[in-house]
């Protein structure tokens, strides 16, 4: 690799250089430098898209509002309607699907 002559310099909190130290420990490097060095040439960041997530969240809260508004005339009618069970039995189909997709796409990080 040859001399090295450059110098990158950065500044961390108390709590940040712990963690350092504590990576470091566990990696079995001794010194920061070369701990840096690998970490900055090899390391890996991941960037996580939590769109599909937000979508499962969007569909949960919209099947429980349904399950909510279901439940407000059972009570007050004392009658559940088959029609709205199946409607509330696909749409969380529906989410579990988003679920699925979701953990699929986690799963191949």
């Amino acid at each position: 690799m040859g001399v090295r002559k450059k110098q990158i310099h950065f500044l961390v909190n108390e709590e940040e250089e712990k963690l350092i130290e504590r990576r470091m420990e566990l990696a079995g490097i001794q010194g920061i430098g070369s701990y840096m060095r690998k970490m900055a040439m090899n390391g890996y960041i991941i960037n996580l898209d939590l769109r599909d997530l937000k979508e499962v969240i969007r569909l949960l809260r919209t099947v429980s509002n349904n399950l909510n508004q279901y439940a407000k005339v059972a009570n007050e009618t004392g009658a559940i309607y088959a029609e709205d069970i199946k409607d509330l039995q696909l749409r969380i189909e529906n989410v579990w699907e988003e679920v699925k997709k979701a953990m699929q796409k986690l799963s191949e990080l």
